[in-house]
């Protein structure tokens, strides 16, 4: 039996017809999409900060800094150096760990309460306690456990250490290598913990009102969540497809073949 050219051609076209039901929109790819953008004037956003407060399992860089060396390496025990140069996992080992009671011990000075308060707001507390024992002392403190963690359908998911005192949404996928095409902008999943549990919410990154957010900046130990597009799973059915229309389609024609001959 020799088939029609007409379902002969559509068979080959099968493929690629089932194919196209993987494709992703325009429209949903773009990040901040708004009519108010222009090339000439700025469009400007207001959005404070969020402050983050010291909690217990967080650990601190603590550095003393004064015309006593001895007595400043009694205190020193994280080499900023390490940040940079060696694996961060490294650092809670000569950091200062805040205990399940808020506290940190310092040497020399002792327990120090630092629950609750922020990072500057610690560093003013202990610049007053070693100040009792080291004359002319300038304290350093920094957050070593700002760390942020990525999922779903980014480039590079993983947690990502963060060495700077703030990071947006966009900077935390950024670490990730930014969304596949297949990332659902609209839907990213932020989960925070709180002294009450885990809080989550969902960001629309393609809508510009992201930037005046309370979310917009990110926390340490954030999560985001970028689920996939159906698209992703239409273009895995569609490649199943394929093959077996594929398969189909060259086992028709062989049989068409033969019945010729």
């Amino acid at each position: 039996m020799v088939l029609p050219r007409r379902l002969r051609i559509l068979l080959l076209l099968l493929p690629l017809l089932t194919g196209l039901g993987g494709c992703v929109s325009q429209q949903k790819l773009p990040y901040l999409q708004g009519r108010d953008y222009n090339t000439r004037t700025p469009v400007a956003v207001e959005n404070a900060r969020q402050q983050y407060r010291i909690q217990p399992g967080d650990v601190l860089s603590i550095r003393v800094q004064s015309v006593q060396p001895q007595l400043n390496e009694i205190f020193n025990t994280v080499d900023t150096r390490a940040v940079f140069n060696g694996d961060p996992g490294n650092l809670y080992l000569t950091g200062y760990s805040v205990d399940e009671a808020g506290t940190i011990n310092l040497p020399t000075v002792g327990v120090v309460k630092v629950q609750g308060l922020l990072v500057e707001e610690a560093q003013r507390t202990l610049q007053q306690q070693v100040n009792k024992f080291v004359r002319d002392a300038n304290v350093l403190v920094k957050l070593l456990s700002f760390k942020v963690t990525v999922l779903g359908e980014v480039r590079a998911p993983g947690r990502y250490f963060v060495y700077n005192a703030q990071c947006t949404v966009l900077e935390g996928l950024g670490l990730a290598g930014d969304l596949t095409e297949f990332g659902n902008r609209q839907n990213v999943k932020l989960i925070r913990q709180s002294s009450k549990g885990s809080e989550v919410v969902l960001l629309d990154l393609t809508d510009p009102a992201l930037l005046a957010s309370p979310y917009f900046y990110l926390l340490p130990n954030d999560a985001l969540y970028v689920e996939p597009l159906s698209a992703r799973n239409a273009r895995g059915n569609a490649n199943n497809l394929g093959l077996v229309f594929a398969g189909i389609s060259s086992l028709v024609l062989i049989l068409s073949y033969l019945k010729v001959f």
